[in-house]
């Protein structure tokens, strides 16, 4: 079983943050949760791992 990793691992954040505000342009609030949803099962599946996608909501849920 992994860990999940929170320290920091990517280079260009403020790119990807621009990258993830210009995703939602043009989007109602359905249809940009509806893409949030999406992105996240996409990130799941690339991860794979059960407990670390566990911790990883965990984590989300209580900050």
């Amino acid at each position: 079983m992994s860990a999940l990793n929170l320290a920091p691992n990517l280079t260009g954040h403020d790119d990807l943050y621009a990258e993830l505000v210009r995703m939602h342009d043009g989007l109602s609030e359905a249809e940009s949760l509806g893409l949030w949803s999406r992105l996240a099962l996409v990130l799941m599946n690339h991860i794979g791992e059960r407990e670390v996608i566990a911790q990883a909501m965990a984590v989300a849920r209580a900050r």
